[in-house]
């Protein structure tokens, strides 16, 4: 098992990519925690993941929340393997129709959340740990009325460089995911209703060139190989997961290929 003894710390770990990723690094053999502002969620993904898991309420907005909750990790584990900053958020922020308030909150969730977390497991990591950041391919392709979203993705790559520059000397690697439009319940925040939001995500679907969006599995997947061993050598780097959306835009794949892949 690639993550065998590992600890890992996974915030937004009760749902989409962060509770994909926490089940898949769970069944590599790693020691996993899970940090959610949502009790309710909280619980369901403890449930699910089951008992071994140290499932806690914390908010990444407020820092001394997350430093109670790294030092509950570091009773309960010793120490951080693996940081996964996976919460965040998706909201429009339209020119001349967004109030500070959304501004704020999306800076204070999807920018400023994983800086305070990473600084609150700094005292627990071992040379040879791993961050791993969530950045998006909004921070590149900077969709209208989603200004601040892609600013705080695009910001990510900026921060991911500049700690890698920092943690080097400890042996501490920091990467980011660059994920494409990926299934999960992100897009509610986007939409009025669930209807809206699985309308938006079959007409993103036909603008990515491998035919669909990703599955929270498979950006797991990319989470799990950074996370481990395997990928030892690589570092303040950014993995695309984007099903060619960047690279490859006026690529299409066959539809009937592309189902036959998704199945």
């Amino acid at each position: 098992m690639r993550l065998q003894n590992k600890v890992a710390v996974i915030t937004g770990g009760d749902s989409g990519i962060g509770l994909a990723s926490a089940r898949l690094f769970l069944a590599e053999g790693a020691r996993v925690a899970i940090i959610s502002n949502n009790r309710k969620t909280l619980d369901a993904a403890s449930a699910l993941l089951g008992a071994e898991v140290l499932a806690i309420e914390a908010d990444v907005t407020v820092p001394d929340t997350l430093t109670a909750a790294l030092t509950q990790v570091g009773a309960r584990f010793g120490h951080v393997d693996i940081l996964l900053p996976a919460a965040g958020i998706a909201s429009p922020t339209p020119l001349g129709a967004t109030t500070a308030q959304t501004v704020d909150r999306l800076l204070s969730i999807n920018l400023s959340g994983p800086f305070h977390t990473v600084q609150a497991a700094l005292p627990y990591f071992r040379p040879g740990a791993s961050v791993i950041l969530m950045g998006s391919v909004m921070g590149s392709l900077g969709p209208a009325g989603l200004s601040i979203y892609a600013a705080t993705k695009a910001a990510m790559v900026g921060m991911a460089h500049a700690m890698a520059c920092e943690l080097t000397p400890k042996g501490i690697r920091v990467n980011t995911i660059i994920a494409g439009p990926t299934e999960s319940a992100i897009w509610n925040g986007l939409a009025a209703s669930p209807g809206e939001a699985r309308q938006m995500m079959d007409g993103i679907a036909t603008t990515v060139p491998m035919g669909r969006l990703n599955t929270t599995e498979e950006v797991a997947q990319v989470a799990l190989f950074l996370a481990s061993d395997q990928s030892r050598t690589i570092h303040a780097a950014e993995l695309v997961v984007d099903g060619g959306l960047i690279g490859a835009p006026a690529g299409r794949i066959d539809p009937a290929l592309g189902q036959e892949q998704a199945a």
